[in-house]
């Protein structure tokens, strides 16, 4: 009888394989959906003179295209394990703009310090154990972590919000999580699949203990609800951990 993480896992594999042709209609906006993100993506890594870039779950490869045209010089790689996501990026050539990989970004195959930056736009809220992740990525960079992801802290409405931050700086989110999810710790939608509870803010301390600097910034606008509380101001966020000594 599988366990409940190989579970999760078949689910979500199950969900992409399904939607796989119409995935980047359905998922295209996420993690620095908007031009303005994209923009500040590509002006952080055209400033770190980037020369190679991994994109670890980089599903059809749609953000590869997108790296290229800004990093027309650079290696670009990405690292998918979904099959059927990996034949949708071929079928519309993404090949011709990068290397595509079929791989885990849960054991990366790659040596310490391959790339010299390693982003990821939201798949950490779709992995049980996003911290695992978040360290293949700080060890096969060089110059740069990039994460474009979600934010509880910033989704809800504001009691909401707070008593998500009391939670988890009492240690208590993720017991409250599991007793909320009935044991599984994960919940499904039909528009994003299998995914768990997860802030960018979840990474801070492996980022900020790797990097020198560490930018933040939010995915979405409107303007921040309150500068009393940076954690409540927006349901996304990008990080960027940049290394000025590598």
């Amino acid at each position: 009888m599988p366990t409940v993480l190989e579970e999760a896992v078949a689910i979500q594999r199950r969900y992409y394989t399904e939607t796989a042709s119409k995935y980047e209609q359905m998922h295209a906006h996420e993690g620095i959906g908007d031009a303005l993100n994209s923009k500040f993506i590509e002006a952080i890594l055209q400033v770190l003179d980037t020369r190679s870039v991994l994109d670890v779950g980089t599903a059809t490869g749609f953000r590869l295209v997108e790296l290229r045209s800004a990093l027309p010089e650079a290696f670009v790689c990405g690292v998918e394990p979904v099959g059927e996501l990996l034949g949708v990026a071929r079928r519309n050539d993404v090949s011709a703009s990068a290397s595509l990989i079929r791989g885990s970004g849960l054991a990366l195959p790659f040596a310490d310090k391959s790339f010299d930056v390693v982003c990821e736009f939201s798949i950490l809220h779709h992995v049980r154990e996003p911290q695992t992740v978040v360290k293949e990525m700080l060890r096969v960079a060089r110059k740069a972590v990039l994460i474009g992801d979600s934010n509880r802290f910033g989704q809800g409405p504001l009691p909401m919000r707070l008593m998500k931050v009391l939670l988890y700086k009492a240690r208590m989110w993720k017991t409250f999580d599991w007793l909320r999810t009935g044991g599984k710790g994960y919940r499904i939608t039909d528009g994003d699949g299998l995914s768990y509870s997860y802030s960018v803010y979840d990474s801070f301390d492996l980022l900020a203990s790797w990097a020198d600097r560490l930018i933040l910034v939010p995915t979405e606008g409107g303007g921040p609800r309150s500068w009393l509380h940076p954690l409540l101001n927006n349901p996304g966020v990008i990080a960027c951990a940049i290394k000025e000594n590598y």
